[in-house]
């Protein structure tokens, strides 16, 4: 697979294994990833580094990932960076309330690598036009 284009990931998420697979696959696809346990200080590492892109865990201890997603929206310097939940609610309510918060992607955990990637590389793709 070739490498993408973006640098910086900000994973979220309080699940400790799931965060350590994540960060090893992103880290084999070629970014440098930041990570957050939970959603209050997802949003505090949004604002500070500035990622390319956010992996985003919904249900959370301090801050649930639909509000740290809203937050993310509503600051002029995050507010188009794309963001991909990743979470094991699966139905069309749960699913549709994370788009309505800001998302702009939805992988179902569990999920195999290349589901990943391949959402990955989508969101590359049309990722925010600057870059730090």
């Amino acid at each position: 697979m070739a490498r993408v284009k973006m640098k910086k990931v900000l994973v979220v998420e309080d699940d400790p294994d799931l965060l350590e697979i994540l960060t090893r696959q992103l880290d084999m696809m070629g970014f440098s990833v930041i990570t957050a346990k939970h959603g209050k200080e997802g949003v505090e590492k949004a604002f500070e580094e500035k990622p390319h892109l956010i992996l985003m865990d919904i249900m959370m201890p301090e801050m649930s990932g639909r509000d740290a997603t809203r937050m993310i929206r509503a600051n002029p310097d995050t507010e188009d960076i794309p963001i991909l939940v990743v979470s094991a609610l699966f139905l069309g309510s749960d699913i549709r309330s994370c788009f309505e918060a800001g998302c702009n992607d939805y992988i179902v955990k569990p999920f195999a690598f290349k589901q990943l990637q391949q959402k990955i590389q989508g969101l590359a793709q049309r990722g925010p036009s600057s870059s730090s």
